[in-house]
């Protein structure tokens, strides 16, 4: 069997999964009483946290537990590629855990098949308005909030200041939109004779200028409009005039080149710094990090890990409470400390630890992106099948901006390819 076909396989299985989950979710099955000598017991599942984050969930276990003496929490830690398939199976046979830390794609697809609490059912106004609105907003679907924002991470720019200034630029003024930055990658390409930067061709283009992928139902394809059309043929002229290189860039193949000075810019989070500083140490030395540049849709993108409550978790309002209690900005601030993430809580950031830089690259990545968070949104929320899309799309997107397909007739065979993708 091929690569591609147990990835299918694999896919239905969680399908099939989901479906039978989904069809006893209204039907009010029972669920797992976990009542001990008076005492409610929360399952509380993670994504592969252990063992190195133990000491900070021991903690904050532990204070939730002493400020709440009839709750005690089981947390269990599972791998990445387990915990969908464990929590599918977990449902389905009414052995539902509590609380379950899930990414936004998977997160939004239990969501919109109600098969999640809705948050919004269950928190105050005033907790509601501690998360930054658009993180908290890219949980919501159809005015229902399916997931309460963990830690999340978003993207600044990075700059060669030394290419930068060779080219009669000043870097203690970059550019903040993307039309700026497509004129200092001009610039540098003319003075220096390097490109601006290196992307891979992604369906997050779209979502940097505005360009809805699906429509509000996440029923059909939106992406084929006149204003895609402009952005993926100013892309080609980019590409064409040496701002961006004509290539579809992976993560690996943007750090070569920003390493190589073949490229003056990168637009990455702090995963970032560890490779520019053991491959190029030098090059390391000559960086600084700034707000990475808006597009027309003026949004940072984020990528955040979610809490959700099953619907069939058998104490909904003491999981929800301790849902909170997690994402609340004291446990967010603490827990970003140790993980070097970003917090979903407007609170946090008011922290010296994102507000204060000893000036190194680390330190200014820090502060820079916990100051782009009032810009964040999570761009895939919602869409059914996502990998396919993402898919379906990033070929595309090679085809007419690296191999010269007709842009408006690509876009309108992807428009029916991924209509296709949606009815499966």
């Amino acid at each position: 069997m091929t690569k591609k076909a147990k990835g299918r396989l694999r896919l239905l299985v969680s399908m099939l999964a989901l479906v039978v989950l989904l069809s006893s979710c209204g039907g009010g099955g029972s669920k797992s009483e976990k009542v001990d000598g008076g005492k409610v017991t929360l399952q509380f599942w993670t994504i592969a946290l252990q063992p190195t984050f133990t000491p900070y969930f021991n903690r904050v276990i532990a204070d939730y537990e002493q400020k709440n003496p009839n709750v005690k929490i089981d947390w269990k830690d599972y791998p990445y590629d387990a915990v969908t398939n464990k929590l599918l199976t977990s449902i389905a046979s009414n052995s539902s855990p509590d609380v379950v830390n899930l990414n936004t794609e998977f997160a939004s697809q239990m969501g919109s098949k109600g098969a999640v609490v809705d948050m919004n059912e269950h928190l105050s106004p005033e907790e509601k308005a501690a998360y930054f609105e658009g993180i908290y907003n890219s949980t919501v679907i159809n005015g229902k909030a399916y997931a309460l924002p963990w830690y999340t991470g978003t993207e600044v720019l990075y700059m060669n200041t030394k290419l930068v200034k060779a080219a009669g630029l000043d870097p203690a003024h970059p550019p903040k939109t993307r039309e700026e930055l497509s004129e200092w990658g001009r610039q540098i390409n003319r003075k220096i004779g390097r490109a601006g930067y290196a992307q891979q061709l992604v369906s997050k283009l779209f979502a940097v200028d505005g360009i809805p992928i699906l429509n509000k139902e996440k029923t059909a394809a939106a992406f084929n409009t006149p204003e895609a059309v402009t952005m993926i043929d100013n892309l080609k002229k980019q590409m064409e005039d040496g701002i961006v290189l004509k290539e579809d860039a992976e993560f690996s193949q943007q750090v070569k080149y920003y390493a190589g000075e073949q490229v003056a810019f990168e637009l990455a989070g702090p995963t970032f710094i560890n490779f520019i500083k053991t491959a190029a140490p030098d090059v390391y030395k000559n960086t600084i990090a700034v707000p990475v540049p808006t597009g027309k849709a003026d949004v940072r993108l984020s990528n955040s890990m979610d809490l959700v409550v099953p619907a069939k978790s058998a104490h909904v309002d003491e999981a929800v409470k301790f849902a909170v209690f997690l994402t609340n900005a004291e446990s967010q601030t603490a827990f970003s400390k140790a993980a070097n993430t970003l917090p979903s809580t407007k609170d946090s950031i008011k922290d010296p630890y994102f507000t204060q830089s000893d000036k190194s690259l680390e330190a200014q990545a820090k502060v820079v992106s916990a100051q782009s968070l009032d810009k964040a949104t999570d761009y895939m929320v919602g869409v059914p099948n996502a990998k396919d899309v993402n898919s379906a799309i990033a070929r595309a997107l090679q085809n007419m901006v690296l191999n010269g397909t007709d842009t408006k007739q690509t876009l309108t065979a992807l428009e029916q390819e991924v209509n296709d993708i949606l009815k499966q």
